[in-house]
C-alpha cells in the first residue's frame, strides 16, 4: 500500500475481526483514513497497525473499542506527520505490550493518554 494516498473503508464490516496486526503497515503516502465505521470490539491485536504511515497528519480513533486488545506494540510507530492524537477513549486495561508505540512520532505535540491503564503492560521499550 506504499503508493496509496487515500483509502475508503467506509463499507468495511470488521465486526468479526480479531486481528488488525499491521493492517496499514507501510502505507507511507496515505494522507487520509476514515475509520469511523470500524467495529473493533473483538480485536485483540493491533500491533503495528499504523506503523510507517508517515504522511497521516490526523487520525480519528474515537470510535475504537480496545477493551479486548492485548497488543498495541508499534501501533503508531513512524507516524511522523501526526501532530495530534487523542486516545482518551482507549481502554488499555488488558494490554500487555506497548513496545515502541509512539516511536518516531516526531511531529506529535498533543497526545491524550489520560485514561490509559498500564498496570498489565510488560513491555514499553522504545
Amino acid at each position: 500500500c506504499s503508493s496509496l494516498k487515500y483509502l475508503d473503508l467506509s463499507n468495511f464490516n470488521t465486526a468479526k475481526v480479531n486481528n488488525m496486526r499491521g493492517m496499514f503497515l507501510g502505507c507511507y503516502n496515505l494522507t487520509s483514513l476514515n475509520l469511523n465505521n470500524f467495529n473493533t470490539a473483538n480485536v485483540n491485536d493491533m500491533w503495528s497497525m499504523f506503523s510507517g504511515c508517515k504522511s497521516l497528519a490526523s487520525l480519528n480513533l474515537s470510535n475504537f473499542n480496545t477493551l479486548n486488545v492485548t497488543n498495541m506494540g508499534g501501533m503508531f510507530r513512524g507516524c511522523s506527520s501526526l501532530t495530534t492524537l487523542n486516545l482518551n477513549n482507549f481502554n488499555t486495561e488488558n494490554v500487555n505490550d506497548m513496545w515502541s508505540m509512539f516511536s518516531e512520532c516526531n511531529s506529535l505535540n498533543y497526545l491524550d493518554l489520560s485514561n490509559f491503564n498500564t498496570s498489565n503492560v510488560k513491555d514499553m521499550y522504545v
